[in-house]
């Protein structure tokens, strides 16, 4: 079995993210350092190690949604030694070895899935399945239909426009330093920082930003910080992608 492949069927890493890890420096087979992509292990013999921890047999397949809080890191560690999503789960008594799909910025808030399946995230979290992802985005000002036009029909970011995006403007708020607006914005893309960046090139900033749906899956009702399991039928809406 190909090196990347092991680590994902083990739950460490998509095959990608693993091919990331070998070229790090970061795996070992059999007490010697591996760098090589393509490099085949055979599971019942040999000892693959990934930043010194052995790595097992495939555990059970588990999948979590978050409601992850603002102030807490989308990642498995932090050099900054801030609060972690994999933090959130010791406190919740969630041990094994999970990893988030996809991103949210420390600043923002809300859906977040996490797996120690490898294979699963990388099928939702691959750019070719143009995956929807649903925010609610307070701005400041109020924007009018010149603005939200430009954000429906996609706008340039480091050389390259956005696709068409969805965009409903769902109430006002007032305030005493003036008016902000809530908006839903419905992406088909990833970019880094991408809502964040599109409402900067409004001149609407964004105050605070919430996933609120990644494909299929809605966040419903969840606390900030709150963590449960998929369910069958959720599991199953992801699996024609």
């Amino acid at each position: 079995m190909r090196l990347n492949r092991f680590l994902s069927v083990s739950g460490i890493a998509s095959r990608r993210a693993a091919d990331d890890l070998i070229q790090q420096g970061r795996v070992e087979v059999n007490g010697r350092v591996v760098t090589t992509l393509g490099i085949q292990v055979e599971p019942d013999r040999d000892e693959v190690r990934v930043d010194g921890r052995r790595v097992r047999a495939a555990p059970e397949r588990r999948y979590l949604v978050m409601n992850k809080p603002r102030g807490v890191v989308a990642t498995r560690a932090d050099p900054e030694g801030r609060t972690t999503v994999v933090d959130l789960l010791a406190r919740a008594g969630i041990g094994g070895y999970f990893y988030p799909v996809g991103r949210l910025d420390y600043d923002s808030e809300g859906l977040l899935l996490l797996t120690n399946d490898g294979a699963f995230a990388e099928r939702v979290s691959h750019p070719r399945y143009h995956l929807e992802r649903t925010y609610e985005v307070l701005v400041a000002g109020v924007p009018d239909e010149r603005d939200l036009g430009r954000l429906r029909r996609g706008i340039d970011l480091d050389g390259r426009r956005t696709r068409p995006a969805r965009v409903r403007l769902l109430r006002t708020q007032p305030g005493r330093s003036g008016d902000r607006v809530l908006l839903e914005v419905t992406l088909r893309e990833g970019r880094n920082r991408q809502v964040r960046r599109m409402c900067d090139a409004i001149a609407h900033p964004v105050d605070r930003l919430r996933r609120t749906r990644l494909g299929p899956l809605a966040l419903g009702r969840m606390k900030p910080g709150a963590i449960r399991d998929l369910t069958p039928a959720e599991l199953r809406a992801f699996g024609d992608r």
